[in-house]
């Protein structure tokens, strides 16, 4: 399927400097909003419990919150509505009490007089454990930052490596930013949407730095600018129709996953978006501010060339018995 015509070179970084502009000023946004609202931690990383009850009728929120605070567990419960009117979660924040407890059989007796209702879920998490999910989430996402950045680096000009990295903390950043703005609670499923997010940003970048790499050695092009749009011109089509595909499967667990869902689909939502976004705009346009000479780098690959070519000559006559 072609969504974009192969024969036509699309002027991509004609208006770079806008969009890299937008960027720059929504990568710093997300750093402040981050720096001064901060995330909203699951009992993944913090420790508590979780307790989803669901009403016949709609749920009554205050009467809930005044019976919960008779009960010292529950003093500094949450009480949010998770889905529907009919459905609330109660988040508790760590204690050695709940612990020791039945969390689902003390709401049930303290909710009683509130209504008609199920218990649908209860989870909880100690607060060691709490904080070794935390720290190994944290280990994962850098290990892998660092496994990429080190890969695109032996693979790639250093110049092309650079653009790869600052394009993939940019998609970062934007993601947290918009996860802390929102108040999406943050757990062990964001941690596996953000490397999923590092994974597909820096795969969209590396099939244009290929195509750029490839245009670079079979054409007589010299115009840096010229080569970048026709590389990501031939790319598009594949580029698009990829992003849409997993845009629209999240898309769908974002509308239809719920909340239960929310920590991991709507991180992902953003990625995939800033994600394509970036690979066009961010790490195509910084390679071109960095100054890279078409003509040096074809001159170091002719070098190289002849380096290969004169070794194989010297293989070649110490196997034929030649000195």
């Amino acid at each position: 399927m072609e969504l974009f015509k192969e024969d036509k070179v699309y002027n991509f970084l004609g208006k770079g400097k806008i969009f890299f502009v937008a960027s720059f000023i929504l990568f710093f946004l997300a750093i402040a909003i981050v720096a001064t609202k901060g995330f909203s931690f699951g009992i993944d990383f913090t420790g508590g419990s979780v307790v989803q009850v669901k009403y016949t009728q709609a749920a009554p929120i205050d009467k809930i919150r005044e019976s919960l605070q008779k009960s010292k567990l529950f003093e500094h419960a949450m009480v949010t509505e998770f889905g529907s009117v009919q459905e609330v979660v109660i988040k508790t924040p760590s204690s050695t009490v709940g612990v020791n407890n039945d969390i689902g059989d003390m709401t049930k007796e303290i909710l009683k007089g509130t209504g008609d209702f199920e218990i649908r879920r209860v989870d909880m998490v100690g607060p060691q454990v709490g904080g070794e999910l935390r720290v190994k989430g944290l280990t994962a996402f850098l290990l892998t930052l660092m496994a990429i950045m080190a890969t695109v680096t032996f693979r790639y000009e250093w110049r092309f490596a650079l653009a790869a990295i600052i394009a993939i903390v940019h998609d970062i950043v934007i993601t947290f930013g918009f996860v802390s703005y929102f108040g999406v609670d943050f757990n062990i499923e964001s941690v596996a949407a953000l490397l999923m997010i590092l994974g597909y940003s820096i795969h969209d970048t590396i099939i244009v730095y290929d195509r750029v790499r490839e245009y670079i050695e079979e054409s007589k092009e010299t115009d840096f600018v010229q080569i970048i749009n026709e590389a990501v011109s031939r790319t598009q089509s594949r580029t698009t129709l990829t992003s849409l595909t997993v845009f629209f499967v999240v898309l769908t667990l974002f509308i239809f996953g719920g909340d239960i869902m929310m920590s991991f689909s709507f991180p992902m939502l953003i990625g995939v978006i800033v994600g394509t976004y970036s690979s066009i705009f961010v790490a195509a346009q910084l390679v071109v501010w960095t100054g890279f000479s078409v003509a040096d780098y074809r001159q170091r690959m002719a070098e190289k060339v002849k380096m290969h070519a004169e070794k194989e000559k010297m293989r070649s006559q110490f196997e034929g018995g030649v000195v």
